[in-house]
């Protein structure tokens, strides 16, 4: 499958692959005809998703039956009108129905938008109508029913409404008798072009309102890099991403990449997270590769490792966060595994990552992806020098790379404040080091000035997450008459610590910061809390504890 969409497959190291790695783009491709069809044409009885969930239930599913199921679905959405163009919000957290109505959708060339089942009524209404959709297929559940019902009245747009079960309302239609009574369904030709929409995805930005990111119908084929040259995935590999399907993460772990390799995509559906409950999946089911936020991690490193049998394991990975080191450090010493790091966007695919050919520095984001231009850039408009902080960003002006966004949708405005003159400004700050490595610092705004110096929240964060006590933190810059800002860390305890807060912890923790980093990036201000403010998708609203600060 790789040698059609690659002039090359395998790379003797990171200079061949960085020289060499070409995409071939073929017109009018469609992941569903192309990608799915013809695994099934190919060999039909190749696993294609091995779904189980916290009920005890498993089920299995071929690349020939994943056709059969998302002809029928398409077919069957077909019969309520949705057609090309359109715009289909999913909210079906695990549930293996996600991967039939993605791919049928696709296949008839409507627009998905992947949503979480947390959205409230007012963020139904925002999205129902910032992006004017026509239809919502979601999980038959109480709550996540009465919010879409609730939202209706204010979402005149909205016009169908499908539920996978257990529960199917009044005026809402049953999706498994549907795809089941559907009719044979017919390849539609050239349905899309590469640059029509595919995926709309709402980004849970720390300020503002969510900003709606387009991608292409070329976007599955740039997760190619993810899938081969990040998470290492072969034809024999059983591959768990940890997301819900709400978040365009699903999509770069449990779906296009993976499949485009010939990976078996492993998905546990569970209610609530619990490390031991996953590491019972990675031992029953031998999972062969996991890709996970490191707040995953550091929960599994927090348990006793050697009660699993971790054997079958052969590659982890990491994103959706900055990695501290101890982290890193912790789950080698307990597995034997390095955790390859990753970093991108919802506006891109990975852009730089820690590939199998190159040793992961604890904490670095590693080295470019090819697809991309990526540079470092100063306020001042220039390429940043090796050791110093700009922001990250993809140049655009010799090629547009696969994989990019097209664009917010409906928003020329704020299309154009991140991305003009032939640069996609990231908004993530970062440094680079002798050999090409990147580093975090943190989001342009979070970026700490204090006295002269330029402290970005990451480093301190990682600092902190060393000290037992800590348990979860967030660095914010607090204004100052003398220095401008001064480090103020907002900190979660752990349980062995919380009888502990005081003065005394308080001052315990700033010398084991000043030990472990720069004196000067120590929180003068420290702040015990029992919970922090976070967006839908779990990042930290540092805006919000700026905001609390300067009122107070």
């Amino acid at each position: 499958m790789l040698e059609k969409y690659l002039q090359q497959t395998e790379f003797a190291d990171f200079e061949d692959f960085k020289a060499n790695y070409k995409l071939i783009v073929p017109e009018n491709f469609n992941f569903g005809y192309d990608i799915v069809d013809v695994w099934a044409a190919k060999e039909p009885d190749k696993r294609a998703l091995l779904w189980t969930n916290d009920q005890g239930e498993c089920r299995e599913f071929t690349f020939g039956e994943m056709k059969k199921h998302t002809d029928q679905t398409a077919s069957y959405f077909q019969s309520l009108g949705i057609k090309k163009g359109d715009i289909v919000m999913a909210i079906l957290k695990r549930r293996y129905e996600f991967w039939f109505t993605i791919v049928a959708l696709h296949k008839i060339g409507a627009i998905t938008i992947p949503a979480t089942h947390l959205l409230t009524k007012k963020d139904l209404i925002y999205r129902n109508n910032a992006a004017e959709i026509k239809a919502i297929i979601a999980v038959g559940e109480e709550t996540i029913i009465n919010h879409i019902n609730d939202a209706l009245p204010e979402s005149p747009t909205v016009k169908t409404l499908i539920s996978v079960g257990p529960i199917v309302p009044k005026d809402w239609h049953d999706f498994h008798k549907g795809i089941e009574n559907a009719a044979p369904f017919t390849k539609i030709e050239k349905v899309t072009n590469n640059d029509d929409p595919l995926i709309i995805s709402f980004t849970s930005g720390t300020t503002g309102n969510p900003k709606m990111v387009m991608l292409d119908c070329v976007y599955p084929l740039a997760h190619i890099v993810t899938a081969k040259y990040w998470h290492n995935l072969h034809e024999g590999s059983l591959h768990l991403t940890i997301a819900d399907t709400g978040w365009l993460k699903a999509l770069w772990g449990k779906l296009y990449g993976q499949w485009i390799v010939g990976a078996c995509v492993f998905v546990y559906d569970h209610e609530k997270f619990t490390p031991a409950a996953m590491l019972e999946m990675i031992q029953k089911y031998k999972i062969t590769s996991l890709c996970a936020p490191p707040t995953i991690f550091r929960f599994l490193i927090r348990e006793d490792l050697s009660k699993y049998d971790l054997s079958s394991l052969e590659y982890c990975t990491i994103a959706g966060e900055a990695l501290n080191p101890a982290v890193y450090e912790q789950f080698l010493k307990l597995t034997g595994i390095k955790l390859h790091e990753g970093y991108g966007q919802s506006e891109t695919t990975v852009s730089i990552l820690t590939t199998p050919w190159v040793e992961p520095k604890p904490g670095s984001m590693g080295l470019p992806n090819p697809q991309y231009d990526v540079d470092l850039l100063t306020p001042e408009g220039r390429s940043a020098e090796v050791g110093e902080q700009g922001q990250i960003v993809i140049r655009t002006d010799r090629r547009y790379p696969e994989g990019l966004f097209k664009g917010y949708y409906r928003n020329a405005q704020l299309t154009y404040e991140a991305w003009h003159d032939n640069i996609y400004y990231t908004g993530d700050v970062a440094w680079r080091d002798e050999d090409g490595y990147f580093w975090f610092v943190g989001r342009a705004d979070d970026v700490i000035k204090s006295s002269g110096y330029r402290i970005g929240p990451f480093e301190v964060e990682s600092a902190l997450m060393t000290h037992p006590a800590v348990v979860e933190c967030a660095i914010t810059g607090v204004p100052d008459e003398i220095r401008g800002q001064v480090v103020k860390a907002t900190i979660i305890l752990a349980k062995d610590y919380k009888d502990k807060a005081g003065e005394a912890l308080i001052k315990e923790i700033q010398e084991h910061v000043k030990n472990v980093t720069a004196p000067y990036k120590y929180p003068r201000i420290i702040e015990f809390v029992d919970e922090l403010p976070k967006t839908i998708s779990g990042k930290i609203r540092r805006a919000e504890i700026r905001e609390k600060d300067n009122k107070d």
